[in-house]
């Protein structure tokens, strides 16, 4: 089943610095721009809308913590598919990569590549959704499927050139959106708007949730006790998919240098980074708007975060601090920061693949390498898949069916640690998850408390995430016997 499929091999170049800003290029996308405002309106104050973010910055970092003992273990390219075939077998493995594939990834590389053009248009309209050049049925290809599909097939193609041009990519984009974060945290807090901080701190942990009931008006409505645990837990799916993309760099682990100690490192350092960015990302809002506003505001002030327009929290907070041209300034962070997730997760997605071929699980041909050392046929594979659901525009729908899926997977992967801790003792564990038995346990506890809320208040969601995973089932199967005819 581990037969050789390669034309070249794997190597070993991607250093610290290249795997850490893997990490937290792929977390920092569009979302902190965006899903503060769904956030707000789920818990209706500053302090209960930092806390959101808090936890996600607690879970995700313990969930990275934890995926350290794994990457030391094997330190090979598949990453979480890895761990998950060593932890329960190749059905399991094969249903990760199964949706990995079909919506996680792909999905995900869709949606950046078209949040990518909706910001593009605001610097230049002709790659607006709105302009439509052909229509096939239902479905509406605009020139910001052209140009998102232009930057898949772009970065594609560009990653197929080796992991070194990837890298680089990858490092000059992070570093422009950490540096363009940080500016903008500090700008807020030089000008802060005494308003907007006097209306938070009135209503600082008075939460709420609120809807809009009629045009204009809004319906609000207290939140207390179990109330207020089940809103937390609900107002997790965006943040959680915000940080999102941390375990990436583990499915490129084949080409990290040392990757035993450099994975669990960049793991930790990407994850504790973003969490601090966001988290003051979040502070340089709550100082620029309130976080309570209305439908009808005339301005992005009186909107506040609740109600920002179409969501897009930062381009608001931008408008307030530099009036007339906040929102083109927070376009082109936004471009930088969604070219740079689209390039990691392109990068890394590919070597998933990869190893499931290897595994025979995949078509062979995805687990070769090129004379550049790339999985081309993967890349491209990959790039082909998330160009198709950028024109059937699903991937917003897919998105939000797997949230429960990454969660379901993120939890078994974590359990995997107890499992091959019993199974598997005598295996090289150089990293060991940082405060094993409890942090780890404490992450499975949180991580499926979340599932099971999101099961119970947002069944529409996650039932069809469900059905993805089991359709996997019966594909599995099938693939197993093609493989042995």
């Amino acid at each position: 089943m581990h037969e050789q499929h390669t034309t070249g091999e794997f190597r070993r170049t991607v250093t610290l610095l290249d795997a850490t800003m893997v990490v937290a290029g792929i977390m920092i996308g569009s979302g902190i721009f965006i899903v503060s405002a769904d956030i707000a309106r789920t818990v209706g104050s500053a302090g209960w809308l930092l806390v959101v973010w808090a936890i996600t910055g607690v879970i995700t970092l313990t969930g990275a913590l934890s995926y350290g003992e794994l990457a030391g273990m094997f330190p090979q390219a598949g990453g979480q598919y890895i761990y998950l075939r060593e932890s329960y077998g190749p059905l399991v493995a094969f249903l990760y990569g199964w949706t990995f594939f079909l919506v996680i990834q792909t999905g995900s590389i869709a949606a950046v590549g078209v949040a990518f053009a909706k910001f593009t248009a605001v610097l230049f309209p002709v790659f607006s959704e709105s302009n439509v050049i052909v229509r096939v049925g239902d479905i509406a290809v605009s020139m910001a499927h052209i140009l998102a599909i232009a930057v898949i097939i772009g970065l594609t193609w560009l990653n197929t050139r080796g992991i070194r041009i990837g890298t680089l990519v990858q490092n000059v984009f992070t570093f422009g959106k950490i540096g363009s974060l940080v500016l903008l945290i500090v700008l807020a807090f030089v000008g802060y708007n005494h308003r907007a901080i006097e209306l938070n701190l009135a209503t600082f942990w008075d939460a709420q949730s609120v809807r809009i009931a009629a045009v204009g008006s809004i319906l609000a409505t207290a939140l207390s006790g179990i109330g207020l645990v089940v809103a937390l837990a609900v107002a997790q799916v965006g943040s959680l998919f915000s940080s999102d993309g941390w375990n990436n760099i583990t499915f490129a682990a084949g080409e990290v240098v040392r990757p035993q100690r450099t994975i669990p490192l960049a793991l930790a350092l990407g994850a504790i980074m973003v969490t601090v960015l966001y988290l003051l990302v979040n502070v340089a809002y709550i100082v620029t708007l309130p976080v309570r506003g209305v439908p009808n505001g005339a301005t992005p002030f009186e909107q506040g975060i609740q109600f920002a327009a179409a969501d897009r929290v930062g381009a608001a907070a931008a408008e307030v601090m530099f009036p007339g041209i906040g929102a083109l300034l927070m376009a082109v962070l936004i471009m930088i920061s969604t070219f740079g997730c689209d390039n990691g997760m392109i990068l890394a997605g590919a070597r998933c693949y990869y190893a499931m071929a290897r595994d025979g699980l995949f078509f062979a041909s995805v687990g070769r390498l090129n004379k550049y050392g790339a999985p081309a046929t993967a890349l491209w594979v990959q790039g082909v898949w998330a160009s198709l659901l950028c024109l059937s525009g699903r991937y917003g729908d897919l998105l939000d069916y797997v949230v429960f899926a990454v969660l379901l997977f993120y939890v078994l992967t974590v359990v995997g640690i107890f499992i091959l801790r019993r199974k598997r003792p005598d295996i090289p564990r150089p990293v060991k998850a940082v405060g094993y038995p409890l942090l780890p346990a404490l992450y499975i506890a949180a991580a499926a408390f979340i599932s099971v809320v999101l099961l119970i208040a947002k069944p529409s969601y996650t039932y069809p995430g469900l059905a993805i995973v089991l359709a996997g089932v019966p594909v599995y199967y099938l693939w197993r016997r093609r493989a042995t005819t």
